[in-house]
């Protein structure tokens, strides 16, 4: 495995993201919580570009006829089709089989490197 710096940590503000190339691959780097997170920038549904949708929560679990939002910043969703995907882990919040594959996030002197 190789470490790519992509970026200064300082650039990526909180609940923003960057896309970047490595290698080939396109890649959105987030910032969510004070922690960064890097997910590949395809959504494996038809292959939209994940990473250019927006960041988001969701609908949680409540009670008959109410809506509780929450997740606020947590979450991309895909510009095409809606799917919704952790930005933590790459996980979809529907089903635990389907997920874009998430990079291990390094930062080094305020660098930020992505490990390939």
């Amino acid at each position: 495995m190789a470490i790519h710096y992509v970026a200064e940590a300082a650039e990526i503000e909180e609940g923003k993201r960057i896309i970047v190339d490595v290698e080939g691959r396109s890649i959105g780097v987030y910032r969510v919580g004070g922690e960064l997170y890097a997910l590949h920038n395809r959504c494996p549904h038809e292959g939209a570009p994940l990473c250019k949708g927006p960041i988001c929560g969701t609908t949680l679990p409540s009670g008959v006829y109410e809506y509780e939002y929450g997740r606020s910043g947590e979450l991309v969703r895909c510009p095409w089709h809606g799917w919704e995907f952790e930005i933590k882990t790459g996980k979809s919040v529907f089903s635990d089989k389907v997920r874009t594959r998430s990079y291990k996030v390094q930062v080094d002197e305020g660098k930020v490197g992505i490990v390939i």
